[in-house]
């Protein structure tokens, strides 16, 4: 027929092949499958560690929108390193924090604390450099250095955070870093801070042994009980801060930023350009108008701590009465409880008997680096209220009683 073409055929994908070796390698994390799960009608999730929605600032954010989104200019491409007035801000809000005075061009804004992370490693890390963490650690750095498929180092962590000293004798038998992760406040999953001590040794051997330390703090303003941990950039220059409002004002935002050297910032500017050329003008706005409001932020911080230290209170004293057999240490803020139940069951074998009973958590192994923790569990006490933590662990408590049936 005039006209006619033969039909075209295709070759067939490699599709393995055609993917990144990292890629290839790349886990999808393990809470954000688990939450498809605990989103089932009639589960109470301590799964994710979400803050709690009905916090959020909804009124204030709402009133101040159109009064921003009426400006054209805050609806234009924005800088890469962020919006001057808010990195004014950040800048001398941090150095109120103690160490350093910092400029405007020591700040920059990113599009949540893990783009933070990402970008970090894109610009730090290739492969086969080594990055120390703690074990149990936050999935999302995991996951962010394991891209750039480095070689991690884990380091225990205790009541004190951390082990310094156990990483010093590795330092000491010639472990080299090139960097070493911290979340210094109420970490992730563990829940505990790192002692005054162990953060002035970990200073001391940065300089000593000529590594940067990456201080994630997004839980910080959510302490209970205690004095502060200080920032590290008080005893040591080679450490970038990253912070967020993920925790505080509201996630779907997507404000965050990090404070370090010169070699750093620029550096990460540059990879920003090809990630999402800059973090939203409009949130970066919300988050400015929020934040130095000083007596209005100062109240809502304020609020915030007692409604989560009544439900920690909840979690923990649930876990006392019907689980007297986990170990737990209980946190002096943030969000999380780490469970051990020594001689009891494998967690991941476990999660499935628990959501049959409907509760969900987060298999202690999800967060393992090279130690097993099959028979931890990390347990958040944010989203639910008193009454309802209380009955989740007492639906925990049958899971675990089925399971060693």
């Amino acid at each position: 027929m005039a006209g006619s073409t033969a039909p075209r055929t295709s070759q067939p994908l490699d599709t393995e092949a055609m993917l990144s070796v990292s890629s290839r390698h790349a886990k999808s994390s393990a809470i954000r499958d688990l939450l498809v799960h605990a989103k089932r009608p009639g589960v109470i999730s301590l799964a994710g560690g979400l803050p709690a929605a009905d916090l959020f600032p909804t009124e204030r954010l709402a009133g101040m929108t159109t009064s921003i989104v009426s400006d054209p200019r805050v609806l234009q491409y924005g800088l890469t390193e962020g919006e001057v007035d808010l990195r004014e801000w950040v800048a001398a809000h941090h150095s109120q924090l103690g160490g350093p005075s910092y400029a405007v061009d020591d700040v920059q804004i990113v599009s949540g604390s893990q783009q933070g992370l990402d970008l970090i490693s894109r610009v730090l890390l290739d492969p086969g450099d080594v990055v120390v963490v703690a074990d149990p650690e936050y999935l999302g750095a995991i996951g962010a250095f394991r891209q750039r498929q480095v070689d991690l180092v884990s380091i225990p962590v205790d009541a004190y955070g951390i082990d310094v000293p156990v990483l010093e004798d590795r330092l000491s038998k010639g472990l080299r870093p090139k960097c070493v992760y911290l979340i210094p406040e109420f970490h992730n999953p563990t829940g505990t801070s790192i002692s005054i001590d162990r953060l002035t040794m970990l200073a001391r051997l940065s300089d000593e042994y000529g590594f940067l330390v990456i201080e994630d703090n997004p839980y910080g303003q959510l302490r209970f009980d205690g004095d502060p941990v200080p920032s590290l950039a008080s005893l040591t220059a080679n450490v970038v801060q990253c912070r967020t409002i993920s925790k505080t004002i509201a996630p779907g935002l997507r404000v965050a930023w990090m404070v370090g050297p010169a070699w750093l910032i620029d550096a990460v500017r540059i990879a920003k350009q090809s990630a999402d050329l800059h973090t939203s003008t409009v949130t970066q706005r919300m988050a400015l108008s929020i934040m130095s409001d000083d007596e209005w932020y100062a109240a809502h911080i304020a609020g915030l701590v007692p409604h989560y230290r009544e439900r920690r209170d909840a979690l923990s004293e649930a876990l006392s009465q019907m689980l007297p057999e986990a170990r737990f240490n209980r946190p002096s803020g943030g969000m999380f409880l780490w469970v051990e139940l020594g001689d009891g069951p494998d967690t991941n074998k476990l999660l499935p008997l628990a959501l049959d009973e409907g509760v969900a958590f987060v298999p202690g192994a999800a967060f393992a680096v090279s130690r097993a923790a099959d028979q931890a569990m990390r347990l958040s006490y944010s989203t639910a209220t008193p009454e309802t933590l209380t009955e989740g662990v007492a639906r925990l408590s049958i899971a675990i009683r089925k399971s060693v049936r």
